[in-house]
């Protein structure tokens, strides 16, 4: 909370405006040192939907320098031969829980749910985030650059998300993806009546019971956010009028919900099926906010031609299904249908194991796609794992694509990432190598994995 502007006259002193700081947790992410590295005569999908044979990519000052063919290297460059090898934008996953529910996991350090009361946006989940989990390396080595870290989805309203770069930390805030926004995330379906349903974990309201319990606990939160914004927008009213007035009492968790409503915060929301997701359109419009994606939507597909209407992406797996009942209609051609509608496609994870492997997530889909004859190339398909990612969560203009000017956030791959028998050779963040296969003394190994390597490591 912040005093701002001392007003006053001669004679009379009044009291400062007060607002609020809404970074309080400021990123102290600092780019490793790297030097300028030049990868020649490689594959080259550039994220955007291109692809070029032979080409170079210049890396310098943690930047895209160039992409194109015969770039000569800088003075003290690393120079490597990029022959028979891919290089794409890093990997992006817009839904991850590493660090807040570490791997190997135990219940003491289970982070992601603060369960107690159904709406929590009060809680901001980078507060819950151990940047020592093994698992941000193993996705460095499957190349992830970037990922959102989500509380999980026991709450209508699971708390606050936040962006990261996949880089050591010593704290958690500094691997916080300096201007990237905050996200919300949101969850309907079975997840929060199961939760909340039995009185079990809140004995004094035994709410939300049934889907149209979820509904109405999503729109008095909001109709709560409108009511507390304008009590604060009165409050600078009178203030600027020369009045003599006290500011409102904060309440954290209105002050999140208001960001949604003002466009600060981006909405993540958990929706599995087409008329839960319909039903969230129609509360997104009631109030006038966005939503930003959908996560896991396995019945995208049957609202395809929505989600583009809305500028709403849906992220998805290749073929997770059926494990509940509202995720029973999943298809295996779900991303690419939702990609010919015209709509924002993602591949995500919500898995420490599956997101070592999202590019063969993607080359999944990209098969069942052509199966029933969708005509997807290996080009296209990659914006579901960069671009499309960076667009959700809010970064595009930093990351995604491999364009001059960008963050070098890149990663040679010894072969075509859509094959199975293709590694992540090496995965550079801010054009500095964050996981590099051909030199393991290089990687970093936790404290918590000294003397006990994980399962097909080689030591």
């Amino acid at each position: 909370m912040l005093a701002a502007g001392i007003t006053g006259s001669a004679g009379a002193q009044k009291r400062e405006l007060v607002t609020i700081n809404k970074d309080p947790f400021p990123s102290s992410y600092t780019r490793l040192e790297s030097v300028p590295t030049l990868i020649t005569n490689a594959t080259v999908l550039d994220g955007k939907g291109g692809l070029m044979e032979g080409a170079d990519v210049l890396m310098q000052d943690g930047k895209i320098k160039r992409v194109g063919k015969n770039l000569k290297a800088p003075r003290g460059a690393r120079t490597i031969d990029g022959t028979g090898k891919w290089v794409t934008p890093g990997i992006i996953d817009v839904h991850s829980h590493l660090g807040v529910y570490p791997s190997p996991g135990t219940q003491s350090h289970a982070d992601g749910n603060e369960i107690g009361e159904p709406v929590t946006a009060d809680v901001w989940v980078e507060h819950s985030n151990w940047p020592q989990d093994p698992g941000f390396v193993r996705a460095a080595a499957g190349g992830v650059t970037a990922l959102q870290l989500l509380p999980g989805s026991a709450n209508l309203v699971g708390g606050r998300s936040v962006t990261l770069k996949n880089v050591p930390g010593r704290v958690a805030q500094d691997m916080k993806f300096p201007g990237a926004p905050y996200g919300a995330k949101m969850a309907c379906g079975e997840n929060p009546k199961r939760v909340y349903g039995t009185g079990e974990n809140n004995p004094t309201l035994h709410r939300p019971y049934t889907r149209m319990g979820n509904v109405a606990g999503y729109r008095q939160a909001f109709a709560d956010a409108q009511a507390y914004q304008r009590e604060w927008d009165k409050y600078e009213r009178d203030f600027k009028a020369g009045k003599d007035v006290l500011p409102p009492k904060r309440d954290i968790n209105l002050e999140t919900m208001a960001g949604i409503l003002a466009g600060d915060i981006l909405v993540h929301m958990h929706c599995y099926r087409a008329d839960d997701m319909g039903t969230m359109l129609d509360v997104m419009k009631e109030f006038n906010y966005q939503i930003t994606s959908f996560q896991h939507a396995t019945e995208s597909y049957k609202i395809a031609d929505k989600l583009a209407e809305n500028n709403v992406c849906s992220a998805m797996w290749a073929d997770w299904w059926g494990f509940k009942m509202e995720a029973y209609d999943g298809i295996r051609e779900n991303i690419p249908f939702v990609h010919k509608a015209g709509a924002c496609a993602i591949v995500h994870s919500d898995s420490e194991e599956g997101i070592q492997r999202l590019n063969q997530e993607a080359a999944k889909a990209l098969a069942d796609g052509r199966k029933v004859g969708l005509d997807i190339s290996k080009a296209e398909a990659w914006t579901w794992l960069s671009l499309n990612p960076a667009k959700s969560l809010g970064i595009d203009k930093m990351t995604g694509t491999l364009e001059k000017g960008k963050d070098a956030d890149v990663v040679l791959w010894d072969g075509d990432p859509f094959s199975v028998y293709t590694s992540a050779e090496v995965t550079f963040v801010d054009g500095a190598p964050v996981y590099d296969r051909t030199n393991p003394d290089f990687n970093p190994v936790m404290d918590f994995e000294l003397g006990q390597p994980g399962e097909g490591d080689v030591e």
